[in-house]
């Protein structure tokens, strides 16, 4: 989603920083540039004019101009100003001390608000919690069964009562319910409207006041630009809601709803939807999410998501067989499929510091995911032997591999030819030789690389 955001930002904070020296036209040129970045993508223009003018004063004062790296003082400044104007350090949710936490989810319809309780089930029960989901939107049809579905798919009971009763019944059932099976969170799935009216919120009041949730999070539809921000806007002028979840934010829209909401409505961005997977979701901290915007990278989230799916018995031998040069196709097999179960390629890579640019370099921006499905084919279409030492795959063996994964004797080729560079890359690993980016993207190049599409 800040693809482009992100390319405009630190193309201009490329050109701060390799000026030596910075004057105040300097700084004026930049902020009119992030000005212009921010506007493009659909950033609310007041908060625009607010940001660009916080980061001027500060990068005017303080004597940044004159001191010995300004490029670089100028880029802590954009980092911990877009932080800031993102919520800062995050929020967590308010936790009952005892007896049963109750989160309601509010929003309108078609926010993906229904597979959203689904998913912040999974995650919490990923933290240890036995989460439980409540089925009370009555309105729109269809919506119980949905829940059922998503909330078989995370692996949490969903209490339901079908679409008779009222909403404040069911959620006053399903909480005496999660109470008498000890269930530490319950998730209230309420109506949603195609606008705000008199008649939904009028439900969420009631709900709400049986309930007394100890969070209300409001659901909104990244992908709707300012649209998303306005439905905030409206939903805080006519009842008080906790924080945010966003929806989508794997698309192709331009950011401006996770820019601009915790600034136009003082709540803040508490999870994110990255993914279309029950597991894609995940707490929305702005910090790293400005690293990752400016092209730093998020390596905190990234190690999170790999102790998420890793086994340390596993990580400590293939430490091993890396550092005694015997990585063979088998151990990338595992590892390919590990590192998919982190999340979209993209995604991953983007947590890097300065891969963005480098994979950007190889062909292209954003990798397809279907070249890693036929990656897979070719090597179960190998014998152990021929994975173990692909240096014997010669011309009858390619031939064979490929009709076994319904792919060409090219790709097979390429496929070898890839993983001998890569394992010059881990030797290099291996002897304390830290390759950069740059270089990683130019052994991909030479190798053929894998396929991109733009």
């Amino acid at each position: 989603m800040f693809d482009q955001l992100s390319d405009r930002l630190q193309s201009t904070l490329s050109e701060v920083r390799s000026r030596g020296k910075l004057s105040e036209a300097d700084v004026d040129r930049a902020m009119r540039e992030i000005r212009l970045a921010l506007l493009e993508a659909d950033v609310n223009f007041k908060v625009v004019k607010s940001f660009t003018a916080d980061v001027k004063e500060r990068c005017l004062g303080a004597g940044v101009l004159d001191s010995l790296d300004p490029g670089q003082q100028v880029v802590k400044i954009v980092n911990e100003e877009l932080a800031k104007l993102m919520g800062g350090a995050g929020r967590d949710l308010a936790f009952a001390s005892s007896g049963t936490t109750t989160i309601l989810m509010a929003g309108l319809q078609g926010s993906g608000k229904t597979t959203a309780c689904a998913k912040l089930a999974k995650h919490l029960a990923k933290d240890g919690h036995t989460p439980a989901l409540a089925a009370c939107d009555t309105q729109r049809p269809a919506a119980v069964e949905q829940l059922v579905t998503v909330g078989k798919r995370a692996g949490v009971p969903v209490y339901q009562k079908g679409t008779d009763p009222d909403p404040v019944e069911i959620a006053e059932w399903a909480l005496n319910r999660a109470r008498a099976e000890q269930r530490d969170v319950l998730i209230i799935d309420t109506a949603g409207r195609l606008h705000i009216d008199e008649e939904l919120m009028d439900e969420l009041a009631r709900v709400k006041k049986t309930i007394k949730p100890h969070d209300v999070l409001l659901v909104l539809d990244s992908m709707t630009g300012q649209d998303a921000v306005n439905v905030a806007d409206e939903f805080a002028e006519r009842t008080d809601f906790d924080g945010v979840v966003l929806t989508k934010l794997d698309g192709d829209a331009r950011g401006g709803a996770a820019l601009s909401v915790r600034a136009v409505t003082g709540k803040p961005v508490m999870y994110a939807s990255t993914g279309e997977r029950i597991e894609e979701l995940e707490r929305f901290q702005p910090e790293r999410m400005a690293s990752r915007i400016l092209g730093m990278g998020d390596v905190l989230s990234l190690i999170e998501k790999a102790e998420e799916v890793s086994d340390r018995d596993q990580a400590e031998e293939l430490e091993r067989k890396i550092r005694k040069q015997q990585f063979t196709l088998e151990d990338f097999l595992q590892q390919m499929r590990q590192v998919r179960r982190m999340g979209p390629l993209s995604n991953v890579l983007g947590m890097l510091p300065g891969m963005g640019g480098a994979m950007k370099q190889i062909r292209g921006a954003n990798m397809d995911e279907r070249e890693l499905d036929r990656l897979e084919a070719i090597i179960l279409s190998m014998t152990p032997q021929e994975r173990n030492h692909p240096g014997i795959i010669k011309g009858s063996r390619r031939k064979r591999i490929a009709r076994g994964a319904g792919t060409t004797v090219q790709a097979v080729n390429q496929l070898v030819k890839q993983f001998g560079q890569m394992q010059k890359l881990m030797k290099q690993l291996a002897e304390g030789r830290m390759p950069s980016p740059e270089q990683i993207a130019r052994s991909a190049s030479r190798s053929g690389g894998p396929r991109f599409t733009r």
